[in-house]
């Protein structure tokens, strides 16, 4: 009986011992996966680290600081998304800048203004030792191994050219190293998907001659041509007139929201059979097509177009401090970590991860250069837009001023034929004089 209750006592220790156990382990299990997640997530994207398609930084530094750089520190910076310490936070490793000014430029000082823009990101970049400013992909992969963050320039919106191919290569001689074909105004040569502004309005052009011409020359250069902003006809025609792959540098899926600055998915395939990028918007009227959205609906958007065209088409462009609103865990730039750990969540593979956050790109950008190097023995486009095209008035046509007004020029027989009409004056002048008196 003794032996009965001494087995019953140990028994129930036993099992009190091993239920504690398997709690403690259970919770260390609990443990462990809650921050597994976490861990696999920084460990990626250390080794992969972030290469950003837009950011509009430079656009809040003209609106809230008039780009005085001297007034402010960019390692923290309020009012903004985007500052050195967040982007250090959230891995970004490269970052296309984007260089915006008003459509409402167009056809006045919108190259100006670009070249001010360019100047402050410049200085940016340059200025701080934290930033890095690159204008090749080897140069974007040297600064990753000095773990430096690289500054890619970018302008947005083809109206910032004026029409001229020699100021698309004087912006390339600054480090420009992508462009978007338009932003929300039509160019005289490039259609917009908005219908904001009731400029250059054309039937069935939606990539004219000249539009064709700044393509080429862009390939030409090395320069990445950005479709994000441009109607869907627009970027069919610039699909199959590039020679090298294009971007969408931040823009989403119209079929989980149907707004016209998103991709449908038959454009998707001609971007991928282009072995072309879509850089994944996350403003919310573009995400969830509301005010409100979070992270599940973001990576909504690339659980989609992963279905349709693959994880290899994929990369990420922000919109940070460029959009209104963004998605609850993805306010600023350093939320980018929570976005993988969801995609982690919804079983993407490693591989495809370091693909959407680096590799992608970096192909695009080598294909591009490819191209580059294939037109090598091309000469600089001279291809001109006609005035009927532009219609501007302001366009000064360089003229020679008419013989009649510059008297220096004049042959002595033009000289001899006035000197009795200037004879005839002098011996007149005291009548006329005294008519006058």
């Amino acid at each position: 009986m003794l032996a009965q209750k001494t087995l019953t006592v140990a028994s129930s220790i036993f099992w009190t011992w091993s239920l504690r156990h398997l709690v403690v382990l259970f919770s260390l299990c609990g443990f462990i996966n809650g921050y597994s997640d976490r861990d696999r997530v920084q460990d990626l994207m250390s080794r992969y680290p972030l290469i950003d398609g837009h950011n509009d930084l430079a656009l809040q530094l003209k609106i809230l600081h008039n780009n005085h750089l001297t007034q402010i520190d960019l390692h923290n910076v309020s009012k903004m998304a985007t500052d050195i310490t967040r982007l250090q936070a959230g891995h970004v490793q490269a970052q296309m800048f984007s260089v915006y000014v008003l459509c409402g430029a167009q056809d006045k000082d919108a190259v100006r203004l670009t070249l001010e823009q360019i100047d402050v990101i410049r200085r940016m970049c340059t200025e701080y030792p934290d930033f890095e400013l690159v204008t090749s992909a080897q140069e974007l992969k040297d600064s990753e191994m000095r773990r430096k963050i690289a500054c890619l320039l970018s302008i947005e919106g083809g109206h910032s050219i004026d029409s001229s191919l020699p100021a698309l290569r004087m912006f390339y001689q600054l480090g420009v190293r992508s462009m978007a074909l338009t932003h929300t105004c039509n160019t005289p040569w490039a259609e917009s998907s908005s219908k904001r502004y009731n400029v250059y309005q054309r039937d069935n052009h939606s990539l004219t001659y000249f539009g064709k011409a700044v393509v080429e020359e862009m390939n030409r250069l090395g320069m990445i041509v950005d479709l994000s902003h441009t109607s869907w006809d627009t970027a069919w025609a610039v699909l199959n007139h590039s020679r090298a792959p294009v971007i969408f540098s931040h823009s989403s899926s119209y079929t989980i929201c149907n707004h016209s600055r998103n991709v449908p998915d038959w454009l998707l395939h001609e971007l991928k059979r282009s072995r072309g990028l879509i850089m994944v918007n996350f403003y919310n009227k573009f995400i969830s097509c509301r005010d409100e959205a979070n992270i599940s609906h973001v990576a909504d958007h690339f659980d989609h177009i992963k279905k349709v065209i693959g994880a290899q088409s994929i990369g990420i462009g922000g919109d940070f401090d460029g959009a209104e609103s963004f998605p609850r865990g993805l306010e600023d730039v350093s939320k980018y970590p929570a976005l993988i750990q969801e995609l982690l969540q919804r079983n993407w593979t490693e591989n495809d991860l370091a693909n959407v956050l680096r590799r992608n790109f970096l192909r695009v950008f080598e294909e591009v250069e490819r191209v580059r190097d294939q037109l090598r023995l091309s000469p600089p486009s001279e291809v001109q837009i006609s005035l009927v095209e532009v219609q501007n008035p302001c366009r000064l046509v360089l003229r020679p001023p008419s013989s009649r007004v510059l008297p220096s020029k004049e042959s002595p027989s033009s000289s001899a034929q006035h000197r009795p009409l200037g004879l005839l004056v002098i011996v007149l002048l005291p009548f006329i004089l005294l008519m006058i008196e």
